[in-house]
């Protein structure tokens, strides 16, 4: 039995099936690549916070008592919008009292500052020796100085990335204001 269909009803009907299949291949993200990123990220902060371990855990008191970022020993970050600024102080290679921060041995020819990714914190982090983190594992973090107003949602992000990352290392983070310490 044959039986008639009108025109404007049959074209929407075939282009219905086809609108729903290709949406969903193109829109729809591979999972077992997503599942396997995810595992190899996981599995670098494992790696990344066991080396982070050998790091003594942090001293409140030395750490508290500092009042200016220019006299922090330990490492700390400057989050901006695209990028952070890892700051480096090398450990003074003479223990003696005498002469520190003086002419002969002053602290900004041992400040090292780093450019790196967001998400290459980590790395940067375990390329840093054991005895450049006196205070033991905390890290001091602030957020950039003159900031534009438009650019300023996307470094609060990152400021909120960094805290993170430095949390799934097992880093104390002691986060800096532009007024002082928080």
């Amino acid at each position: 039995m044959l039986v008639f269909v009108p025109r404007y009803l049959l074209l929407p009907a075939l282009l219905i099936p086809v609108a729903f299949t290709g949406c969903t291949r193109t829109a729809s993200p591979n999972f077992a690549e997503t599942k396997a990123v995810a595992a190899q990220e996981r599995q670098e902060i494992s790696l990344a916070r066991q080396q982070m371990e050998l790091i003594p855990p942090p001293s409140k008191t030395r750490y508290m008592a500092v009042k200016s970022l220019t006299l922090w020993e330990n490492p700390y970050v400057t989050v901006q919008g695209g990028m952070v600024t890892l700051h480096v102080v090398q450990a003074d290679a003479n223990t003696s009292p005498l002469g520190v921060g003086g002419m002969l041995r002053p602290v900004g020819a041992r400040r090292q500052d780093l450019n790196v990714r967001v998400s290459d914190l980590p790395t940067a982090l375990n390329a840093v020796p054991q005895n450049f983190w006196p205070y033991g594992r905390v890290v001091a973090v602030e957020e950039a100085h003159e900031v534009p107003v438009s650019a300023r949602p996307q470094v609060r992000r990152n400021v909120e990335t960094v805290i993170k990352t430095l949390n799934d290392l097992g880093v104390v983070v002691y986060e800096w204001s532009d007024s002082g310490r928080s």
